[in-house]
């Protein structure tokens, strides 16, 4: 059978994972009868929640005689070493591109990495249905993009790529971009083109194959799957693993799985171009070669951009712990960021001179979050502190990462976002109107600016802007930042808190807690109003005397509190404090709990 290696890759919200939907259903891989839920692919529990792909995913359609291994890769900056991870397996990818929003950070970057490995790119306009598409200057706007990139990478590009229109969630596609209406059935018949490429790989030779990801399976243990790069590899034989210490040791394959539509299919051997699953060996890492016991060969390690963001995580030392949740030793804290990093490349850990502190290094805020809310979920209590940026010195000079912000906002929010920017070090360097009331701006801007600025972002615009970013570089650091302006409110002592004292502390700034929920000393219980913090008691009772007045007792009245999430959290919070996550709530606390020994001038 003729076989394909395919990524679909795009921005975020581009529409990757509804259009792998609609070629899933449209290549007759479901029965009529059959239910099928939106999003296929996202199957984590998390990635359902939040509406984006977080782990890049396989699939496999049938279609006129060929087989398509196609992959849903994640959109989002973050998660950027998935994307690298996946290019590794294939030969081609389709680049989705928003027929209103255009090219944006990340189309930037996988279209990087994919001219870096020589892959092929075709792309397909999405959304060509939106009221406010700009079918014409998109399509300009990516070929721009591509000479630029072209340019600076060195590389030769044939600027004469295919260009398909269409809508994933409507199910049509076509080289006329005026059409609305039809199916993907040439969309299909273009994957299996011979505009991609078969896998470049040898038939011939000692089976050789590299680790590109990892999973479990309760009846097969650990699961390393990659693409086989030399040879064939059979079921129930025996295989070199070379680790990144070169140390060869063999294992016996217990199970060898292809991917068939959604799911999996066992064979007894499989050739070189294809994607496999195999089972047997219990400690494989992403990177790591297999190969023939007679010839152990190791292919080169897959090398990812490094990580622009470091976060210290602790064992709860809080006064509650333990209340509602498992309490976390550091020896189980350590085994849950080695597994993290060994299923995502983009993810360091090291030790502090604390044993109860570790460092995890990522690539921004949301993979932070990711990591930790599934420690969350799985039970047990931790702290986290404040982001920080990683930074470097050069020739004696200490350098910061800088991004390029891209902000697609309401005409009438730009004074807001250009003043919070000036706070934030962020330099204006373009802003051009965009579609109907809308324009979009350019800051060049300090990573450690854009951390904890989305929530403020969405506040300005009224949840109506986009905003997105770009490693650019390390530069020179530009001086000291208040990560928030604002100071916090300080519980002063332990005790339930009472509504009487939160209502009485309204002037005071705006708060986080409940009434009923129990307090302790140290514990951020509000943003103050002004720069300081403010230590003050949430747990004061109303004393009742034998004098009473003609009039009724007030019925208190308190204001919505923010929705505490752990991206919430992690925003919000300064150098000086911890978020205290615990499988029930996420509370904000300072490192020194005694009011005591702690300063209130920031």
């Amino acid at each position: 059978m003729n076989l394909k290696n395919i990524a679909i890759v795009a921005h975020v919200d581009h529409g990757k994972t509804t259009l792998v939907d609609e070629l899933l259903k449209q290549s007759g891989l479901f029965s009529a009868h059959e239910q099928v839920t939106e999003r296929m692919m996202d199957s984590g529990e998390l990635e359902k929640e939040r509406g984006i792909t977080i782990k890049a995913k396989n699939c496999a359609i049938r279609w006129k005689g060929t087989k398509i291994n196609l992959l849903d890769t994640p959109g989002h900056a973050d998660f950027g070493g998935e994307v690298e991870r996946s290019l590794m397996m294939v030969d081609g990818i389709l680049l989705l591109v928003d027929a209103s929003e255009g090219p944006l950070p990340q189309t930037r970057f996988v279209l990087s990495k994919a001219l870096e490995r020589d892959i092929r790119v075709a792309v397909f306009i999405n959304k060509v249905d939106r009221a406010d598409q700009r079918i014409d200057e998109v399509r300009s706007e990516v070929e721009d993009l591509l000479l630029e990139l072209a340019a600076q990478s060195g590389h030769e590009i044939d600027l004469n790529i295919p260009f398909i229109y269409g809508s994933g969630r409507n199910g049509y596609a076509s080289e006329d971009q005026n059409r609305r209406e039809g199916n993907l059935e040439p969309m299909l018949d273009f994957l299996i083109s011979d505009y991609y490429p078969k896998p470049k790989v040898e038939k011939e030779g000692p089976a050789q194959l590299m680790i590109t990801n990892l999973s479990y399976s309760n009846y097969l243990g650990s699961l390393m799957v990659g693409r086989i790069q030399r040879g064939t590899v059979y079921n129930a034989k025996q295989l070199a693993h070379i680790p990144a210490d070169g140390k060869v040791k063999t294992f016996k394959v217990t199970s060898l799985q292809i991917y068939d539509g959604l799911g999996m299919a066992t064979v007894e051997s499989a050739e070189a171009g294809e994607i496999v699953i195999i089972s047997g060996l219990e400690h494989g890492d992403i990177g790591d070669t297999l190969t023939a016991v007679e010839r152990p060969e190791a292919l080169p390690r897959i090398e990812v951009e490094p990580p622009t963001v470091s976060v210290q995580v602790s064992v709860s030392t809080s006064p509650m712990s333990g209340r509602e949740g498992e309490y976390l030793t550091s020896r189980k804290l350590e085994e849950f960021l080695i597994d993290a990093i060994r299923k995502n490349v983009s993810l360091r850990y090291e030790p502090t001179n604390d044993p109860k502190v570790f460092i995890l290094k990522a690539r921004g805020e949301l993979q932070v979050a990711v990591v930790f809310e599934e420690i969350r979920r799985a039970g047990f209590e931790l702290m986290i502190a404040r982001p920080q940026v990683i930074m470097k010195e050069i020739d004696g000079v200490l350098m910061e990462p800088f991004e390029r912000l891209v902000l697609d906002v309401p005409n009438d929010s730009t004074g807001a976002i250009t003043e919070k920017m000036a706070t934030r070090k962020g330099r204006l360097e373009a802003m051009q109107p965009f579609g109907e009331g809308r324009t979009r701006m350019e800051f060049h801007v300090p990573s450690r600016g854009l951390i904890g600025y989305r929530s403020t972002f969405l506040t300005d615009t009224k949840g109506q802007g986009l905003m997105s970013s770009y490693f650019v570089g390390y530069e020179p650091h530009v001086g000291k930042m208040l990560s928030r302006q604002n100071g916090a409110l300080i519980s002063d002592r332990t005790g339930k808190i009472t509504p009487y004292a939160l209502f009485n502390l309204l002037a005071s700034g705006r708060q986080f807690v409940l009434p009923g929920e129990q307090s302790y000393e140290g514990q951020v219980v509000g943003e103050h109003t002004r720069p300081n913090d403010l230590n003050v008691n949430v747990c004061r009772e109303k004393h009742l005397s034998s004098v009473r007045t003609a009039g009724k007792d007030e019925n208190i009245i308190l204001p919505p509190i923010p929705h505490r999430t752990l991206d919430w959290a992690l925003d919000w919070i300064d150098d000086d404090e911890w978020v205290e996550v615990t499988p029930k709530s996420i509370r904000i606390r300072k490192k020194e709990l005694n009011q005591n020994l702690r300063k209130v001038t920031r």
